[in-house]
């Protein structure tokens, strides 16, 4: 009996294309939330910054605009970095390097790479680099 790719560690062709799908969307959403946090500023190299609330000068309604924009600030850069992961993974299946540990140059197992569509290393390469 031929083994079944994904318990190989590959994936085959439908599920690339799968993932592919899945990265587009999520790429497009992210771009879409980004662009809801921003506003357009000149001084910025992409025109585009986290947008300042503004609710009065009470010393309440000010604590409340540091506070939500400190929270829009992490939140950007959660997107931003989820953003490039993705972007790494539509370049890893463009070269056909995707499911394949960057450390190792083994395959990253199906069930990994399903919970973690932009995963770009092994678990266990994962871990022992968190352990360090």
């Amino acid at each position: 009996m031929g083994e079944n790719k994904q318990n190989s560690g590959e994936l085959d062709a439908a599920s690339l294309k799968q993932i592919k799908a899945d990265l587009l969307k999520q790429k497009e959403q992210i771009k879409k939330d980004l662009a809801d946090l921003a506003r357009k500023d000149s001084h910025e190299i992409d025109n585009r910054t986290t947008a300042f609330p503004e609710y009065g000068d009470k010393p309440d309604e000010n604590a409340q605009e540091i506070s939500e924009y400190s929270a829009n600030m992490v939140t950007e850069k959660v997107l931003e970095d989820s953003l490039e992961d993705i972007v790494g993974a539509l370049k890893r299946l463009e070269k056909g390097t995707y499911g394949i540990c960057k450390y190792c140059q083994k395959p990253i197992s199906a069930k990994r790479l399903q919970a973690r569509l932009t995963a770009s290393s092994c678990v266990a390469c994962k871990t022992e680099l968190q352990a360090e």
